[in-house]
């Protein structure tokens, strides 16, 4: 979901080298991939009241300001830097209207099923089951996915993570572990729990099938 690498670096050198519109190209190259982001991670009842795309806005702002140092010491990718700056913002804005203003957010009723429910979900019930193409399997496939955004939200904080970088991010174990601050072997190791949790969840007999992963 992310841009491709090579234009991200030449789109970062024309900033670099201050060549007109090039922040702007840019930045607005990451604009739909945080808004998935963003949306992937906000909790429904908070989205009643605060968009992502107004996020996403507030994300590039900061990004735009902060351009100038990145370029200077780049120490992660730029979409990782981005997402970084995309996780405070959805940080600060669950603990505005979660936490401060907890009684009236959460009476209200989620108007969307979470961003996650999408189809890579589909890629992922068949990472968890046996992909053969039989009348059975086909017809447990579409019941995991639609019992698969319930289970992903069943999920802990960190396994719900790594299962979104990964499958809907499409981030590879080495980007998870940059950031996360994790070794790729720990990186790894989560990952792998992360599923076999998950499928404990959505498959009959999932803590015997779990010791397969």
């Amino acid at each position: 979901m992310w841009p491709n690498r090579d234009e991200t670096d030449r789109l970062l050198d024309d900033a670099r080298q201050g060549r007109p519109g090039a922040v702007d190209h840019l930045l607005g190259e990451f604009r739909e991939p945080l808004r998935r982001v963003v949306g992937m991670r906000l909790d429904p009842a908070v989205a009643r009241r605060v968009d992502a795309s107004d996020i996403v806005q507030d994300v590039l702002i900061e990004a735009n300001q902060r351009l100038a140092d990145y370029l200077k010491q780049p120490d992660m990718p730029f979409h990782l830097w981005l997402r970084h700056l995309a996780q405070d913002r959805i940080i600060d804005t669950h603990r505005r209207h979660r936490l401060a203003q907890r009684r009236s957010v959460d009476r209200e009723q989620p108007i969307a099923r979470p961003a996650w429910a999408d189809e890579s979900s589909a890629s992922l019930v068949a990472h968890l089951i046996d992909t053969e193409r039989t009348p059975t399997s086909e017809a447990i496939r579409h019941e995991l996915q639609r019992r698969l955004s319930d289970a992903i939200d069943q999920l802990s904080d960190d396994d719900r993570e790594i299962v979104l970088m990964r499958h809907h991010e499409a981030l590879s174990n080495q980007e998870v572990a940059k950031a996360l601050g994790l070794t790729e072997a720990a990186a790894s190791m989560r990952y792998l729990r992360a599923l076999r949790r998950l499928r404990v969840v959505l498959v009959p007999d999932g803590e015997a099938q779990a010791d397969e992963l």
